[in-house]
């Protein structure tokens, strides 16, 4: 009989309780975290021609759309704004929130072969998302302040507040919202498949349902509880006040979508946590 002990670095164990969240194990592999980051950089642009420029072509592209299609087709006000301005604010932190959301929302089943073969902790890989898409913003957040700088100094219709010192905290809290809500839905799809299809339309629903096409002020008295309901409009409207001097800043709106983070970040982290041990027998 052996009685020798065996003493080692990492040991594999099974978790019971639903508050074990092993949150300090992801700091130990975050060399495996910046891996995820560099692998959804060359896997998304290693076959095209223009590269990371499409950082900077997407947020362009889309705020001329608007510009087109709400600005002057449907004529919708944007608060005496120049429209490409007023547009590229909004859709530069939306992206931000979509990408996260849409790319955090299938963790299980599109790494399912990894997952199956070698043991990490499962969070790194929604995680890797929130920074590649968090260098993804600097990039497009750096066009949208050349352009601001640009009406700033030639027009007299943007009018900066001290509520520029929150954009740090406004970025932070737009990215745990859709990390939020992407590994929740992630969990779910694990068993009822359906809700990947729903993702994208909810997605663009979402949006319609915050203010980035319009702005808050031109929204019925009856129907503005049902757009203050939506966490991201409060995120959306204070970074539109930081830099614009425009839309709705309330400390009561920005703490409520923080409140709703918050929670939906831990119920997340739970269910998330739960569905790691079993999902392989179900994806």
């Amino acid at each position: 009989m052996n009685t020798d002990t065996e003493n080692w670095d990492l040991v594999i164990q099974p978790k019971s309780k639903w508050y074990d969240l092993q949150l300090r194990e992801i700091l130990r592999y975050s060399d495996l975290l910046f891996l995820f980051v560099r692998r959804d950089f060359v896997a998304l642009y290693k076959q095209t021609i223009l590269g990371p420029l499409w950082f900077f072509i997407q947020p362009i592209i889309t705020s001329l759309t608007f510009v087109v299609i709400f600005g002057n087709l449907a004529n919708i006000s944007t608060d005496g704004l120049p429209q490409i301005l007023f547009y590229m604010c909004g859709v530069t932190l939306w992206a931000y929130f979509s990408d996260t959301l849409t790319k955090t929302s299938d963790t299980f089943t599109a790494n399912a072969n990894i997952f199956g073969k070698v043991y990490f902790p499962r969070m790194i890989v929604p995680l890797s998302v929130v920074v590649s898409n968090l260098i993804k913003l600097g990039v497009q957040f750096l066009l949208f302040i050349v352009l601001w700088i640009f009406y700033l100094v030639t027009t007299d219709s943007v009018h900066p507040t001290s509520a520029l010192l929150l954009v740090p905290f406004l970025i932070i809290l737009m990215g745990f919202l859709g990390l939020s809500l992407g590994i929740i839905i992630s969990s779910l799809t694990t068993k009822y498949r359906d809700l990947k299809f729903l993702v994208v339309f909810g997605v663009q629903l979402m949006m319609y349902a915050s203010p980035i096409v319009y702005p808050l002020s031109i929204v019925p008295d009856k129907y503005r509880w049902a757009i203050l309901a939506n966490p991201v409009t409060s995120i959306i409207e204070t970074f539109k006040y930081a830099f614009l001097g425009v839309g709705e800043f309330n400390w009561m709106h920005l703490g409520y979508s923080f409140g709703v983070t918050v929670v939906l970040f831990v119920v997340g982290l739970i269910i998330f946590h739960r569905v790691e041990k079993s999902f392989m027998d179900t994806v």
